[in-house]
């Protein structure tokens, strides 16, 4: 018996974990419903505790270097301490909410490149090592967010890349520590630009839109008229023309650089 119990605190022989997500398809600010399976080993463990949360990788960079870093981002506590007994089998259900800031990752049914965030669980076990699982979410984008990303699309606008940087854009709501950035190729008649990056940062009554070209290395430039930052109401964004306002903004900086 001692043996098994050394072999469990190695992982070998120890409580197992599965999640069955309910439903993968959520939206910042909803909620992603689910259950936690604990499945007993060969020899009873102390369980100190049960949790769910959401985790993104994103990019860190540095002043020589960049890489890539997981971030559990909310986290929810589903348990104390309790004694689980050899083959024994718990089922906890959760809700774990998403925050209004959870970057897309889903448009249109087609998955960003670049994203990566999933449900993570975590069964802390005394003297052993921590079960943990990641499961997969596709986060949709809000309708006031679809209404702008629909915008660039009916402009000419082409999907690029979206990615997740640890850091904060300035004079934004912004209260995770990471933003995502979701890059687009410009159309033929935009040809003075580079690309144009979008970023939204939401929280339960608007959102920020940040748009930024010509992106300076780990810099929002404010000050130039090439970053324009302005506020959408997340249930009164209807009334407004997106395509003709990015296409009179982005106009406008063209003309006066002699881009196009």
């Amino acid at each position: 018996m001692a043996f098994k119990k050394l072999l469990a605190s190695l992982g070998a022989g120890g409580a197992s974990v599965e999640t069955v997500l309910t439903e993968v398809n959520v939206v910042p600010g909803g909620v992603v419903q689910g259950e936690v399976r604990i499945q007993g080993g060969s020899v009873s463990q102390n369980i100190e505790g049960l949790s769910v949360g959401l985790q993104a990788r994103v990019e860190v960079e540095s002043q020589d270097s960049e890489y890539k870093q997981d971030i559990e981002f909310t986290k929810l506590q589903l348990g104390g301490a309790f004694e689980l007994q050899p083959g024994a089998v718990h089922a906890v259900p959760f809700g774990l909410e998403i925050p209004w800031e959870t970057p897309v990752t889903t448009i249109d049914g087609q998955t960003l490149r670049g994203m990566n965030i999933g449900v993570t669980t975590e069964l802390s076990i005394a003297r052993a090592v921590d079960s943990t699982d990641l499961d997969p979410i596709n986060v949709h984008p809000l309708p006031a967010q679809k209404a702008i990303l629909d915008a660039f699309i009916q402009l000419g606008f082409r999907f690029k890349n979206a990615d997740m940087e640890r850091g904060r854009i300035r004079g934004t709501r912004q209260k995770l520590p990471f933003y995502q950035e979701i890059e687009f190729f410009p159309p033929q008649q935009y040809r003075g630009i580079n690309q144009v990056e979008l970023s939204f940062v939401a929280d339960g009554n608007a959102m920020d839109v940040v748009l930024e070209m010509d992106k300076k290395p780990g810099l929002f430039s404010e000050g130039s008229d090439t970053f324009r930052s302005f506020q959408v109401g997340l249930n009164d964004f209807h009334g407004t023309d997106w395509a003709a306002y990015l296409n009179q903004w982005l106009s406008e900086v063209g003309s006066k650089r002699n881009w196009f």
